[in-house]
């Protein structure tokens, strides 16, 4: 059956709130929370419960409203899915998680699996050895993608099970639910866009026709805030709109709350053009529609020729699909048509750059000259250094979660301090922070480690190694047609000779003033299919070069730039392609081990701080711009 009514709406449990203990003790209320999800899941026949971290559009992160797997296990990683049975609940995360999940977990009975490793069955292997002759899985079908949904439903059915998709269990259990947000829209101009939404609109109706398509679903929110320049907050530290697009050939349906198009197009532009967002999209050829009028409009669709990306779309949308339609399956245009920057973006992105760098630069002057002198901690430092984005011009925020992490923190790939997690910086050691801004001219993403005071022979190595690997792919030249995975070896290479290696991609692809991952392309060893970031590189590209080293219980580092994929020489060989660096901050020479690096790293490194106090020193005051000239000193 389809979705109820289309909007799943959920009643609370009656009464009081039976999560909250006065004990206070966390591990309790996640127990209790498990109960009165299986209560539900026993009275509808459920056999097991499916509870990704997603929301009804496959976003990367998600608003407050659809954290449900958090709710339900008390992991707060950005990536995981939590699967209930009756008498088991377990949570898939990956390496990047191992060390956080393993310490929020403990004591939850929720069972932490190690994705990829050894002897840890998948997901959909666990589920084909627990689900009982003829029973059921239950999820929202709105917050897991077509391509899960469907792999799932073949699984069962070879076991006579079934799957049931219209109801949000976890939201029923949910007691006082932040609201779906409806954050005020705006539109990006074309000074910094580069480029027009009719002419976007165009150029995806043009990819409709290669493919046959006639009707195009969209539901991604980075695709469509690029599609029509438009942005919003809907999500913490991604502008997009939580939003719905249908593209046919002479028609363009958004759907989304109206309530938030009413204010100004541009309303941080001086020669402000004085249109409402919903005036803007009208002259864009745009049809406005309730957010949850796309379930009605795709139930209604007849003997169509369909184009949407299974991954892309939530199962309870595919699900209405009448079976008149042909659906086409294919990657979003739009993916590889942001991916590849304009000129327009590609100036801007670095002048956000050299903002940011002087931002990154000062906080790190300002750490060097404090430390040891006044209290700091993992919050503390984090706050200045946002204090210090945000008073750059054209800086509207974060552009994700700042990972702020001292010491042992360092190991965790994503650790987020909070008031409980958050140790004091003490003058040795090394710290380390990945962060990035959302200008208008651009998205940031950086991570620089730091040395607090004196630090061991081994983090020296292990410094020295992850600089020299950052440094390498940095200066590949490699023919069109490679792709990450290709490359991804300049960057292991020192560390894999020592037997060391990391458990992440070395880079993503940044999106222009949107998601800070962004497909399709990408560097890693191996191939994760539905990471889909294996694309060829493209001049125009921008991805991240950050390789690591994490030793559990003693330190983490990581050392990132941002680079744009540019042309170099054409021959009889073909085109070649090199790595041009947006970043430009100083890298600690405190933690330098002179003695393994080649000449050529050596090089590099002078190389690239030289270029680092040209772009920046301007931009500093005397004192720390004699500061800077001794922090990029030729080695």
């Amino acid at each position: 059956k389809g979705l109820e009514g289309k909007g799943l709406e959920g009643k609370g449990l009656e009464g009081k709130d039976r999560m909250k203990r006065k004990d206070g003790n966390v591990m309790n209320v996640i127990r209790d929370r498990l109960d009165a999800l299986r209560k539900l899941m026993k009275e509808r026949g459920m056999d097991a419960y499916m509870i990704p971290t997603a929301d009804f559009h496959e976003s990367e992160y998600v608003g407050e409203h659809f954290k449900c797997r958090e709710y339900m296990t008390g992991f707060t990683g950005s990536a995981g899915t939590a699967l209930i049975t009756m008498d088991e609940a377990c949570l898939w995360v990956d390496g990047r998680y191992y060390v956080q999940a393993a310490a929020q977990l403990k004591d939850s009975t929720v069972t932490m699996m190690k994705m990829g490793q050894e002897g840890v069955p998948s997901l959909g292997a666990y589920l084909e050895g627990k689900m009982p002759e003829g029973g059921c899985l239950g999820f929202d079908g709105r917050v897991v993608n077509a391509a899960e949904g469907l792999a799932l439903e073949e699984m069962l059915r070879e076991r006579g099970a079934r799957i049931s998709y219209g109801e949000d269990l976890a939201g029923m259990i949910w007691q006082e639910r932040p609201e779906l947000s409806a954050e005020p829209a705006w539109v990006l101009d074309e000074r910094y866009a580069g480029k027009s939404a009719l002419d976007k609109i165009a150029d995806v109706r043009e990819a409709m026709e290669k493919v046959h398509a006639s009707v195009h679903v969209l539901t991604s929110l980075d695709d469509i805030a690029w599609l029509l320049n438009i942005r919003g907050n809907d999500i913490l530290y991604n502008p997009v709109v939580l939003s719905y697009a249908l593209v046919t050939m002479d028609q363009l349906y958004l759907f989304v709350n109206s309530s938030v198009l009413e204010g100004k197009a541009y309303p941080y532009l001086e020669d402000e053009k004085g249109i409402s967002v919903r005036e803007y999209l009208e002259r864009t050829g745009v049809t406005v529609m309730p957010y949850d009028g796309v379930y009605d409009m795709v139930e209604g669709l007849k003997n169509e020729k369909v184009l949407l990306e299974k991954c892309r779309i939530n199962y309870a949308v595919y699900r209405l699909i009448d079976g008149s339609n042909k659906v086409i399956d294919r990657m979003n245009p739009t993916a590889s048509m942001k991916a590849v920057k304009n000129d327009v973006e590609i100036e801007n992105e670095k002048r956000a750059h050299i903002k940011d760098g002087v931002a990154m630069t000062k906080f790190i002057y300002w750490l060097k000259k404090n430390t040891g002198r006044i209290p700091m901690d993992e919050i503390s430092v984090s706050d200045y250094l946002g204090k210090l984005r945000m008073d750059q011009e054209g800086c509207i925020g974060l552009s994700f979660a700042t990972i702020s992490a001292y010491g042992a923190h360092g190991a965790m790939c994503h650790y987020s301090a909070t008031p409980e997690s958050s140790i004091p910086l003490e003058p040795r050691g090394l710290y380390l922070i990945d962060s990035g801004g959302q200008y208008y001219e651009g998205t940031t993403d950086i991570t620089r480690t730091i040395a607090m005071g004196p630090v061991t022979d081994e983090e020296k190595e292990h410094f020295t190694l992850v600089l020299m690997s950052m440094l390498r792919l940095g200066d590949v030249k490699f023919l069109h047609g490679c792709r990450g995975l290709s490359l991804d070896y300049a960057a292991r290479e020192p560390l894999w000779r020592r037997g060391l290696n990391y458990e992440h991609g070395t880079g993503h692809g940044v999106s222009y003033l949107s998601s800070v991952h962004e497909r399709p392309n990408g560097i890693r060893f191996k191939m994760v299919p539905e990471r889909q970031d294996n694309a060829v590189m493209e001049a125009g590209m921008i991805t991240s070069d950050e390789p690591g080293v994490y030793i559990e219980g003693s330190h983490g580092i990581r050392t990132e730039n941002l680079v744009l994929c540019v042309e170099d020489e054409k021959n009889e060989y073909g085109q070649f392609l090199r790595f041009e660096y947006l970043t430009y901050v100083p890298i600690d020479l405190e933690v330098i081990d002179r003695e393994i690096m080649s000449e050529r790293d050596v090089e590099l490194l002078n190389r690239y701080h030289e270029q680092v106090y040209e772009k920046i020193s301007s931009y500093l005051d005397e004192d720390e711009r004699v500061w800077l000239a001794e922090a990029t000193r030729a080695v």
